[in-house]
């Protein structure tokens, strides 16, 4: 009689088990659907995370500043670059920060920036001092020796 027992206490928690596995199935299945459709939103801004803005460089000579519209165009190796400036725009001279009015036509710049829909930001903008002339180092010619002194007999 207790093997019995045992035997269909045993089998009651196993239905049990299976009806219990059954509903937790059913209630993870139901959230999946929308979990899907959060995914497909998050999905692209993990493909914006994966491919990340590459900041591009040009050097060259300023070729003209445009105060109103915020632009500076450069003459790059491979041609002119024109770069909107916003208020995260760093421009430096040295450790020393400058305006976009500081830059002047003919200046030399090194421009890093990022295009994104076609339109290019400057991130940061570096002036270059200009270099002093050299000067060149003058040649003192060195006074002859005195003549010797006469040898002492």
């Amino acid at each position: 009689m207790l093997k019995r027992a045992i035997a269909i206490i045993v089998s009651l928690m196993f239905v049990l088990s299976f009806t219990a596995f059954s509903f937790a199935a059913e209630k993870s299945a139901a959230p999946a659907a929308p979990a899907k459709a959060e995914e497909k939103k998050a999905a692209p801004a993990m493909e914006e995370k994966k491919a990340p803005v590459k900041v591009k460089q040009v050097t060259g000579d300023v070729a003209a500043v445009d105060a109103k519209a915020n632009t500076i165009t450069v003459k790059g190796k491979k041609g002119d670059v024109t770069v909107a400036c916003d208020a995260k725009t760093k421009i430096m001279m040295g450790k020393e920060a400058k305006t976009l009015a500081d830059i002047k036509v003919g200046d030399k710049v090194t421009v890093k920036y990022t295009e994104a829909d076609g339109k290019m930001t400057a991130k940061s903008i570096a002036i270059k001092t200009a270099e002093p002339a050299k000067v060149e180092k003058k040649t003192e010619k060195k006074a002859e020796p005195a003549a010797k002194p006469a040898e002492k007999k």
